[in-house]
């Protein structure tokens, strides 16, 4: 297309000069017919493209409309009661588990028990299965066989909205929007006041960072927080928790990007944050969780040991061997 409208417009010249050097054209409407020329080049052009262009957004729609039409993999029953949360007991009754594409099992035949306002913590290796059994209690997942219970409610027999009211969950992966600090925490309880947002923050030791922000809870953070570290977002994620105030608290390696001082911190918001609430902590970290009322040792998708502390120091060798590489590391 270039390359002949090059040719065009050199063959255009050349003629026009011939017709004015033999006086069948005037030199003032050569250049006239040439100005109008080259200003509806452009538009010309623009339209040789927009076939290109209506291809590109047909196929950008296509796959938003995929998106859309998509149907969810995990389905409520239609006019579910909403979860009644009284004590707050956790029960995995023979829940097992595999992903997508893949015939091995992620957990197998679990059966855990969680009595209402206690701590209850998983450890073990990569790949155990720990993270698997923290994403079926919000629903993220369905397990394949078995069933989980709160307060003897199968989980799939409430409303999906009443459930994931009454869980806040803690993360690696913090998920954060393009807008400020005040927003961003405002989002676990849109009803909340100034004051309560500011006890939240006050609570997971995030009014520290935030007090010295441009623009302090009006600052925008950028897409996913990439303006904030990776442990001013999971105080901010903490806030959100505290100032959601569910029940049950779920804690995925809650303090996995803070340095010591800002953990030591964290650590205790984190513990009044979970007083008297059901809580499931997932921590590499076993000085966090020494205290919790029961610790389960995951191994290769099965329970390998439960106990305390204590106890799993001396009957689990798993856990012993866990302890004994951070005490040297």
């Amino acid at each position: 297309m270039e390359v002949l409208t090059g040719f065009m417009i050199a063959g255009f010249i050349y003629y026009s000069g011939f017709m004015v050097t033999s006086g069948q054209m005037q030199i003032n409407n050569f250049f006239s017919f040439l100005t109008a020329m080259m200003l509806a080049y452009q538009p010309i052009r623009s339209l040789a493209t927009i076939n290109m262009l209506i291809n590109q957004g047909a196929v950008g729609a296509d796959r938003v409309f995929n998106i859309i039409d998509a149907k969810p993999s995990i389905q409520e029953v239609e006019s579910a009661p909403h979860l009644n949360i009284v004590k707050g007991n956790i029960e995995f009754k023979k829940v097992s588990f595999s992903y997508e594409n893949t015939n091995e099992e992620a957990i197998k035949n679990i059966n855990i028990s969680v009595n209402g306002g206690t701590t209850v913590a998983l450890v073990g290796h990569s790949g155990a299965g720990k993270s698997t059994i923290m994403n079926l209690l919000p629903r993220f997942y369905d397990p394949q066989h078995g069933a989980l219970y709160i307060d003897d409610q199968n989980i799939k027999s409430v409303s999906l909205s009443s459930l994931r009211k009454n869980i806040s969950m803690v993360s690696q992966d913090i998920i954060l929007f393009d807008d400020t600090v005040h927003a961003n925490i405002a989002y676990a309880n849109m009803k909340a006041s100034k004051e309560e947002i500011k006890k939240a923050c006050d609570f997971a030791a995030a009014t520290e960072f935030i007090d010295r922000l441009p623009q302090r809870f009006e600052t925008m953070i950028g897409e996913n927080g990439i303006r904030l570290s990776g442990g001013q977002k999971q105080r901010i994620s903490i806030a959100r928790a505290v100032l959601k105030n569910s029940p049950i608290i779920l804690l995925d390696e809650a303090t996995s990007s803070l340095d010591a001082e800002s953990e030591e911190k964290v650590q205790n918001a984190v513990m009044s944050l979970t007083k008297n609430k059901t809580t499931i902590v997932i921590a590499h970290r076993l000085s966090t969780i020494i205290r919790a009322n029961k610790i389960i040792v995951m191994n290769q998708g099965k329970i390998a040991n439960i106990g305390t502390h204590e106890e799993l120091l001396k009957d689990s060798f798993i856990y012993k061997n866990l302890y004994s590489k951070q005490l040297s590391a």
